[in-house]
């Protein structure tokens, strides 16, 4: 999987990134691995992790099927190095213009995050290929549907309080995807190794994802 089109396809298909923040690299490979059992492949190793570029090679070779991204980048350099590590695509938290330029001159997807419409159009502007809204539990699935009045040929995926019970309303209101952090992989599970845990969570999230899904082709048959 080494197309842009394909990578966004697989994206826009499993409609949830699994974010991994952890302040060591230590079970990070293992936690994947409990994601992708519960059915969840599209991973994010964030840079805040010590050794988190060394990691995102290490996760690639070990699970080639997953589509495995690096996020919290802030620079190009970063962004260079998460794509030679083997990262399938790269998350800002914020619009950075240098970041994105790295990731089209690699052709790699970059997911940019923002928030206003001024920064959300800026970054769609830029060559954005997926807007993050963060932090979105501030404002909830009635942002992202404001948001896709004007700007409906902006791809929104928003990130912060996303849960099981939020993904669908996230989704209904017209994001092609949702990132789930500490409500999917929470630190005291990352931290003890509890790998049933974050399984059996990322099949609450597969569910609900399904259930969105399966809501729309109704409103839409």
């Amino acid at each position: 999987m080494s197309s842009a089109s394909a990578v966004l396809g697989k994206l826009r298909a499993e409609r949830i990134v699994a974010l991994i923040r952890a302040d060591s690299p230590a079970n990070l490979l293992d936690c994947a691995k409990a994601l992708s059992a519960g059915g969840l492949n599209c991973i994010e190793l964030t840079m805040t992790t010590p050794g988190a570029v060394e990691m995102t090679a290490k996760v690639s070779r070990e699970m080639p099927d997953a589509l495995l991204g690096l996020g919290t980048v802030l620079d190009a350099e970063a962004a260079r190095a998460g794509i030679a590590a083997g990262a399938r695509f790269i998350v800002t938290p914020a619009v950075r213009p240098e970041v994105i330029s790295a990731c089209r001159d690699a052709g790699v997807p970059v997911i940019c995050g923002a928030l206003t419409p001024t920064e959300i159009l800026a970054a769609w502007e830029l060559g954005a290929d997926v807007v993050k809204i963060f932090p979105a539990e501030f404002f909830g699935p009635a942002y992202i549907r404001s948001i896709k009045a004007p700007f409906p040929q902006i791809e929104l995926m928003p990130t912060g309080g996303v849960t099981p019970e939020t993904l669908s309303d996230f989704l209904r209101a017209g994001a092609i995807a949702a990132a789930a952090g500490s409500a999917l992989v929470s630190a005291a599970a990352l931290k003890s190794g509890d790998w049933a845990e974050i399984t059996a969570r990322a099949l609450l999230f597969v569910a609900a994802a399904k259930a969105a899904h399966q809501s729309n082709a109704v409103k839409t048959a």
